[in-house]
């Protein structure tokens, strides 16, 4: 949630903000609410105030004098009904049109209304060259058994999958390998509930402008299964004042859950776009002088990741349509995928500012004032995009995959082989 106060002091800048990420807000009605709440609220404190003005006199007033004041407050008590009513359903309109107000993005990025203008800042790694005729994620982890899409169909639909022997430990490994690089940095390693109230749901911002399709939703528990650890990590501190003399920093591992639902069509072969999948994510919590360098450093974090991985990819930063609604400045890193000879999304990070603590009231203390906390984001590795990368990357030309070193010390074999 943005602040009310200086929504109030400059309007304009939030209507100008939320347009450059293509959403609209209804100025003129967000002002007429606040007027509204907040002259109930002076009417009710007013009610109130006689109440404890004839509280205050009653012990010392003769009999006559006691009945005739119960009478009045009793009045009173009758009168405060009607506006209590009003101020809580004009409340509940204010804060709902204040929610879809999105995080106004920092100055420095660029306007723009789609992905296709997110800019490319630096591209790193050698794309591979290959001598024989290149094959796809699923051809080579077939060829190798480590991945079933039919079973998985039949067990659960489309967009799921087996990751069986080697694909299976190789998915651990990754979580451990980049739970073990953020933890070197700081970062508590977290395991996370995987479903999470409406409440906190909504106060990370993804219910929003079209984000509820996106989400899986069980009705009768009112619950929601997170499609990312930061939706769960976000209210691992709510309500709470916390000291940030230096960032509060976690990473959480978990199965993500995403339903696709504006995906009909795209990306429909191997496992590029699940309905489920594993992520390692970093999440801190820090002050507003703090959160630059927090992004910065999940950043290079994730850049040190895929220079372990020896994985070719660029760094996008994203303009202000491509945002979503709680991110003030992001950036992308998409790694090389030789079949589709194409870059393709694998992490990102955002700088949110305040705009989650707010709704979630996680402040700190700072020059004897409490201020709201900023919360900053980032993919350590998202384990299914990753793996096509290494398979496609470091495929051979005999259905064997060469494993990053990192990985094959873990492992204890320097490549995947078919049949083995």
């Amino acid at each position: 949630m943005i602040d009310l106060k200086k929504f109030r002091e400059n309007p304009e800048f939030f209507v100008t903000a939320a347009a450059s990420k293509g959403a609209v807000v209804e100025a003129e009605l967000i002002l007429s609410l606040d007027a509204k709440v907040r002259a109930l609220k002076q009417l009710i404190q007013g009610i109130k105030a006689k109440k404890n003005e004839a509280s205050a006199i009653i012990p010392k007033s003769s009999p006559e004098e006691k009945t005739r004041l119960i009478e009045a407050m009793r009045a009173l008590d009758k009168e405060v009904i009607e506006p209590e009513q009003s101020l809580k359903e004009l409340e509940g309109e204010l804060d709902e049109k204040l929610y879809r107000i999105p995080n106004p993005p920092l100055s420095e990025v660029i306007v723009a209304a789609s992905e296709d203008s997110n800019e490319v800042l630096r591209e790193v790694g050698v794309r591979p060259n290959f001598d024989f005729p290149i094959k796809d994620h699923v051809d080579i982890a077939k060829g190798l058994g480590i991945l079933d899409l039919d079973q998985a169909a039949k067990a659960s639909g489309s967009r799921f999958a087996y990751l069986l022997g080697l694909g299976a430990k190789l998915e651990l490994a990754l979580v451990s390998l980049a739970v073990e690089v953020a933890e070197s940095q700081g970062f508590i390693p977290v395991s996370v509930p995987h479903l999470v109230t409406a409440q906190t749901m909504k106060a990370m911002g993804f219910l929003e402008h079209g984000g509820q399709d996106e989400i899986y939703y069980l009705p009768k528990d009112n619950l929601y299964l997170i499609g990312t650890s930061e939706q769960a990590l976000g209210a691992l501190h709510e309500g709470e004042i916390l000291d940030l003399a230096s960032p509060k920093r976690y990473v959480g591992f978990s199965p993500c859950y995403r339903r696709e639902a504006g995906s009909h069509g795209k990306d429909t072969k191997g496992i590029l776009r699940m309905h489920q999948f594993t992520k390692v994510e970093m999440f801190s919590f820090c002050t507003a002088e703090q959160s630059g360098g927090e992004h910065d450093l999940m950043l290079a974090i994730e850049e040190e990741l895929l220079g372990m991985l020896g994985l070719p990819y660029h760094l996008l930063s994203i303009v202000s349509g491509d945002l979503g609604l709680p991110a003030a400045k992001k950036w992308d890193l998409e790694c090389w995928i030789p079949s589709q000879e194409r870059f393709r999304e694998t992490h990102s990070t955002s700088n949110c500012t305040d705009f989650q603590a707010r709704r979630l009231n996680i402040r700190y203390s700072q020059d004897q004032e409490l201020h709201f906390a900023h919360t900053v984001n980032g993919t350590a590795l998202a384990i299914g995009r990753i793996l096509i990368a290494i398979l496609e990357n470091f495929q051979q030309a005999d259905g064997s995959v060469v494993l990053p070193r990192v990985l094959a010390e873990r492992l204890g074999q320097e490549r995947l082989v078919p049949g083995n």
